[in-house]
């Protein structure tokens, strides 16, 4: 610093030459400019006006592209000067209006002039194939289309009104419009706009949508890679793929200092996604008029309105084969060469591609899964070990060999599974299903609750990281104020008319009245609880039918001989189980389908602000929903079956009529294992009927007409009108599918160590379903930006925390793990085989002769004096007749020590592991402070030249006090 203020005042004409950098900047400026000025000559339009009287094309303007006084001589000149013969009719697809002539290629074909007329004029083919996506002129690139039927209806003229207005809006806007007519559509009924945004237009929308361009390629060296990567390489897709555009240090974009940036080429520097983004913008906030006194805008009312049909930007081209057009980039081909077909299922996505071709709101997306799915293979890995340790320790499991022994379990009779019509019944009958149950209920059931508490934690720790490294390549980290301040929603503007200053940008703005943000939650919260008491009654429902049929299978199971070969293995409870999943899975559909549009209803009419809020509001109130929907039956089984029955002689009763339901012997975690397989299979079975199958049908159905049309007749528009629409909401519902899935087996999971696994298998396959139905069966989304997965972060989070509470009640109460240990360690009388005998010691026993007449069954053929039952109770013969015995309260407290010891441990360690697990990884900070550095000195260099020249052209406003405080500026830069 002292140096500087040393240095002797210098003008800034005297000063060395600015590096070279800048030279061949001004170049590429000045290069780019005079490309621009020739591309206008170059590309001007033969223009024609159609006369009123007559369908006859009449050449009124001709503008050459040579300079004026050179003669016009040659071919071409001839082709002119004949072409007005030649144009085809408004009735065969141009604008009404204006139009580009075209010239048969057959009249020039073999003169010395073609290439000229195809390259300087680029006057479109008459034959050119309609599978391009530029306009007539073969140049400007459609950006976005809208589509309509004009059909005589009496709102017909409102229509037509409505369109003229807001296709005149937005040409005033900047963009550039081309019309094609219905007789060109495929059925003769569809007109198709096709809209471009021009240079002028994508530079301004740049600067105020704050999209970032590149100022430099980055000089940050790559990480030094792995060794193991060679081991890697059949995972791999070629680079070009992974990575198909350099890797550039980036700066908001400014139409004042175009110079910056790194412009080569116009007509590609905004990519496909980025001018759909741009054009998006403009067709959300354009008015089209006003009725009812109030000001109307926005494609999107003009959608819901039947206005247009349709809007959408286009495809590059065919998925399954390359355009023919060298211009086009052929993105949607590589992606699903590469990414969407099954067959790919082993290789990594090429994530790069994905956000630049459909932005990184969808990118971001297939991130998460991705690594999602990486991360389910660990957790696959450990609870198929698990689940093998219980296969290969059945015949060591010391109870259910007394439950299969004919004279141990043979000689147990237990009391009547239900009042008046069940029979007594053998223990031994229970053989098979107690075998089974071990598969999921043993030591390793614990060891599996607690890894997968630490598991959820490091899933989320290190998505962080991935996260934060995604941020920072796809341009996102200071994303989060740009969202708030540039998605405000068109639908907020428009319904809220009072407005207030802003207390940040001090401008005026719409705004929502506290009491009526009051009114509208009300509602909103009186509905979403009243779906949530419907969900609940449901799930009663489902009780009431299982206590309702429980007795009707007991019965039809011990008087039918034809069931007796599989009495074994389906029981009264298992058979109750099943068919009650099944009922509870179909009812969740139902209310599935019902819920979401009333979600959506309740979201609108909370007019939210941004669309980041309206899709936080949204998602709470879809998962709050889906959660009481799927998990309520398992909460049941897992909390709450067989903890309420009472004993003989004195059950309890639901409503006063239908008996509590008992556990099997063996405990009720089979019945929560068959619960949670048959809700979480089905709906990953339904989910993928729905993704994939039903848009499929729905495409071929649509396409069953133009198959049998030749290709050159079934235009890129019209392939793409044919698609279905990937709503704004299509992300949403894969998001939620996914983190309903997350809740099955974090919840869960003690109760069946294969959930992981089925997750894992089925992800594999929901990344190429995704992919497929995203390349090849729904219209190009609009690309949207998004720095992270949102809201659904906490929500996993939510459930993280709650899966450690849920496993330590699974292993406390559902599992019969505690117990055992009890016996094991206080009660066990045998020191060679400590288990013998614990079925015996936890069966009670009641006098048949204290049943009521309410209980008793009308047949005991057999006489027989007692009949034995599951819990800690003591003898009919004992002075405390049928009440809890200390062994029960010993357990019972157990439980909860348990309880409380696991999720310390567990809680314990999930925080040190967060802690220890930094969120940004040290190599991306490093280069967030090396971009954030160059982009300043950039910046001020670029300021400091401009203001150099200010002064050397005599600029009396540019002071060289102002040059010096510039440039001191650049050195604390350097500094810092």
């Amino acid at each position: 610093m002292h140096g500087a203020a040393a240095r002797p005042l210098t003008h800034p004409c005297l000063l060395p030459s600015a590096p070279v950098r800048r030279g061949e900047r001004k170049k590429k400026k000045k290069a780019a400019t005079m490309n621009r000025v020739g591309k206008k000559a170059n590309e001007t339009l033969i223009e024609m006006n159609l006369s009123a009287d007559d369908d006859n094309a009449i050449l009124t303007k001709f503008k050459p592209s040579w300079s004026e006084g050179e003669e016009c001589n040659g071919p071409l000149c001839e082709t002119i000067s004949t072409a007005g013969s030649e144009v085809p009719s408004s009735s065969e697809g141009l604008n009404s209006t204006e139009t580009t002539l075209l010239i048969p290629e057959h009249q020039v074909s073999g003169r010395r002039y073609n290439l000229f007329l195809k390259r300087r004029l680029r006057i479109d083919k008459r034959h050119q194939s309609k599978d391009s996506i530029f306009f007539r002129d073969g140049v400007r690139r459609i950006d976005f289309v809208l589509s309509y039927v004009d059909d005589l209806n009496k709102e017909w003229e409102k229509k037509l009104e409505r369109r003229k207005e807001f296709e005149s809006n937005l040409q005033k806007a900047g963009l550039e419009l081309e019309t094609e007519d219905k007789k060109e559509s495929e059925d003769g009924k569809i007109y198709f706009v096709k809209i471009h945004a021009p240079w002028e237009v994508l530079i301004t929308y740049a600067e105020v949508l704050n999209i970032k361009v590149p100022i430099k390629e980055n000089d940050i060296p790559s990480t030094v890679e792995n060794p193991l990567d060679c081991m890697l390489a059949p995972l791999r897709l070629p680079e070009k793929v992974m990575h198909p555009e350099p890797d550039y240090f980036t700066a908001p974009f400014s139409k004042d200092k175009q110079e910056l940036y790194l412009i080569n080429d116009e007509s590609t520097f905004f990519s496909p996604s980025m001018r759909n983004r741009i054009v998006n913008y403009i067709l959300t906030r354009c008015p089209y008029g006003t009725e009812e006194g109030k000001k109307k805008f926005g494609i999107k009312r003009l959608l819901n309105n039947g206005t247009y049909s349709a809007a959408y930007p286009l495809h590059d081209c065919q998925y399954w084969k390359k355009a023919n057009d060298p211009n086009c980039d052929n993105e949607r081909y590589t992606l699903y060469m590469e990414w969407a077909r099954f067959l790919r299922f082993y290789k990594e996505q090429p994530l790069d591609l994905i956000r630049k071709y459909y932005g990184e709101k969808i990118g971001i997306y297939f991130a998460w899964l991705g690594f999602y799915t990486e991360m389910l293979f660990l957790a696959a890995v450990v609870g198929l070990i698990c689940f093998l340790y219980g296969l290969f320790t059945m015949d060591e499991n010391m109870s259910s060999k007394e439950i299969c022994d004919p004279a141990i379990g043979g000689e147990i009779i237990m009391c009547p599974l239900c009042d008046r019509e069940c029979e007594y019944w053998r223990l031994n009958t229970t053989c098979q299903s107690s075998e089974y149950s071990h598969l999921f209920d043993n030591v390793a059931t614990l060891f599996f609750a607690i890894f997968m508490g630490i598991w959820v934690t490091l899933f989320l720790e290190f998505w962080k990281r991935r996260q934060a490294r995604l941020k920072y390549e796809w341009d996102l980290v200071d994303f989060e104020e740009e969202q708030q301040q540039l998605q405000l929603r068109p639908e907020y503007e428009a319904k809220c008319t009072q407005k207030k200053k802003n207390p940040v940008t001090q401008e005026m703005e719409p705004y929502l009245p506290v009491t009526s943000q009051a009114v509208r939650f009300c509602i909103s919260g009186t509905t979403v609880l009243f779906w949530v008491s419907l969900i609940i009654a449901s799930m009663i429902a489902v009780i009431v039918y299982r206590l309702a049929v429980y007795a009707a299978f007991a019965s039809l199971m011990e008087n039918t001989q034809t069931l007796q070969p599989i009495s074994g293995l389906l029981t009264p409870q298992l058979a109750t189980s099943v068919t009650a999943s099944c009922l509870n899975f179909v009812i969740i559909m139902i209310l599935n389908f019902l819920y979401e549009k009333i979600a959506i209803w309740i979201t609108d009419m909370e007019i939210p602000r941004t669309h980041m809020e309206y899709e936080n509001r949204l998602t709470m109130k879809m998962f709050l929903f889906q959660f009481v929907n799927y998990y309520s039956s398992c909460f049941y089984v897992a909390f709450f079956k067989g903890k309420f029955v009472g004993y003989p002689g004195a059950y309890t009763y639901m409503f006063n009529r239908w008996r509590n339901e008992e556990c099997d012997p063996a405990g009720c975690l089979i019945e929560l294992t068959t619960q949670l397989t048959i809700v979480m299979a089905g709906k990953q079975i339904w989910g993928n009927i729905q993704e994939a199958i039903v848009p499929w049908i729905c495409n071929w159905w649509g396409r069953r007409k133009a198959r049998n049309n030749p290709e050159n007749l079934y235009s890129r528009w019209e392939q793409d009108h044919d698609l279905q629409i990937f709503g704004a909401l299509g992300l949403f519902y894969e998001y939620l599918e996914m983190v309903i899935q997350f809740g099955f087996i974090t919840l869960f999971v003690a109760s069946f160590p294969l959930a992981p696994l089925l997750a894992l298998m089925n992800n594999i396959l929901e990344i190429r379903v995704d992919s497929w139905k995203l390349t090849t069966q729904y219209r190009r989304p609009v690309a949207a930006k998004a720095h992270s997965i949102g809201v659904w972060q906490e929500i996993l989070n939510g459930m993280a925390i709650l899966s450690v509470v849920t496993n330590a009640f699974i292993v406390a109460f559902t599992s019969d793990m505690i117990p055992r240990l009890v016996y094991y360690y206080a009660y066990s009388e045998n020191e060679d085989s400590p288990m013998s005998g614990y079925i015996n010691n936890s069966l009670s026993v009641f006098q048949i002769s204290d049943f009521p007449d309410r209980n008793k069954p009308k047949l005991n053929p057999e006489n027989f004096v007692i009949c034995r039952y599951r819990d800690y109770r003591y003898p009919p013969d004992h002075e405390r007749k049928y009440l809890h015995t200390m062994q029960f309260w010993h357990i019972l407290a157990a439980k909860l020590a348990f309880i409380i010891i696991m999720e310390h441990v567990v809680f314990i360690v999930k925080f040190f592991v967060a802690w220890m697990i930094p969120d940004v990884p040290a190599d991306v900070k490093a280069k967030i402070k090396r971009e954030k550095y160059l982009t300043q000195k950039i910046l001020h260099e670029y300021e400091l030249e401009k203001l150099k020249e200010r002064l050397c052209q005599g600029d009396k406003r540019a002071t060289e006090k102002e040059f010096i405080a510039t440039e001191g500026r650049m050195e604390l830069s350097r500094a810092m």
